[in-house]
């Protein structure tokens, strides 16, 4: 991807700076977006993780990594953000839009009459408004060029997600990301553009590894705890997918569609850093929710591709 531009907004943590890193590591310039800075922490209140690192990290990946702080819910902010890429790049071509940061207000097992509603709608404006503003800046400078990419992550398949997710805000939050995607696709279908929403499995991010008090070196030690988390996948597993998306000349064939890192991982024949390809809904469809004998580990295996030491390089 040497030449190419990616503007990665919400990339201040987990998916999103593995995506960052990854694409930097194809040889991209990236743009990191988000709101929590050495100077500044966002809400979500984890100041030790800034935009400023995860530019840090797509340099030492061979990428060139720049930050901007930007706030995705205001136009203006974003309009200016991608004023200056074309300014400074004159093109873009790979939008990930991984805007989150709200897990703090979800409610599970919380009738929608019992839930903190300001904390619902507060939901809805991080995680679908975000987007649909960052899309209707960032797009014209996408089409300008044939073979753009456009990424909605999102949580959990447009088919996991047939099951409700115990949350009426939180479900309906991450289920929009798909129609985005699919709308996006055929607005970008004459411009040669190509639209994907994509979901991680059972994400080791920074604070799932605090939640369970372990580290991504010491994570199996959460399995007693959450049996579960056995079939969870590091974040450069959604990186690697990713970068294998951009970098695919015939990518145009999964637009509108709903991806998981799993199934590109099969795709790509790439692995997660321990040398697995984990199949995470695959695991919560036939053993959790489908009563079936088998283990984590089973979903696990297959995998080809390339181990650790190769995987990213």
């Amino acid at each position: 991807m040497t030449g190419r531009v990616a503007l990665v907004a919400g990339a201040t943590r987990g998916a999103g700076r593995a995506m960052a890193v990854e694409l930097g590591r194809a040889g991209a310039v990236v743009y990191v977006t988000g709101r929590t800075t050495r100077e500044n922490v966002s809400e979500v209140g984890r100041p030790t993780e800034t935009i400023e690192q995860t530019a840090e990290l797509v340099d030492a990946a061979g990428g060139t990594g720049i930050a901007v702080p930007t706030d995705h819910l205001e136009p203006e902010q974003v309009r200016a953000l991608v004023e200056r890429i074309d300014r400074e790049q004159g093109r873009l071509d790979v939008l990930v839009n991984s805007v989150w940061g709200g897990d703090r207000l979800i409610q599970f097992d919380t009738k929608v009459w019992d839930l903190d509603l300001a904390g619902g709608l507060r939901m809805f404006r991080l995680g679908v408004d975000t987007h649909v503003i960052t899309g209707h800046f960032a797009l014209p400078l996408l089409i300008r060029r044939p073979g753009g990419l456009v990424v909605e992550v999102t949580d959990g398949t447009a088919d996991f997600n047939r099951t409700y997710r115990d949350s009426l805000c939180f479900d309906i939050t991450k289920n929009v990301p798909h129609r985005i995607a699919f709308g996006l696709a055929a607005e970008l279908r004459a411009y040669g553009g190509t639209a994907v929403s994509l979901t991680p499995g059972f994400l080791r991010s920074e604070e799932m590894l605090d939640h369970f008090g372990v580290t991504e070196e010491t994570w199996r030690d959460a399995i007693a705890r959450e049996p579960h988390f056995a079939i969870a996948e590091s974040p450069a597993l959604i990186g690697r997918a990713v970068r294998a998306l951009a970098a695919d000349p015939d990518k145009a064939r999964f637009s509108g569609r709903s991806l998981s890192s799993g199934q590109l991982a099969k795709e790509y024949d790439f692995t997660d850093t321990d040398g697995t390809r984990p199949d995470c809904f695959g695991y919560f469809a036939d053993v959790v929710l489908g009563g079936k004998d088998a283990s984590p580990e089973d979903y696990r295996r297959g995998g080809s591709g390339p181990a650790a030491s190769s995987a990213g390089a």
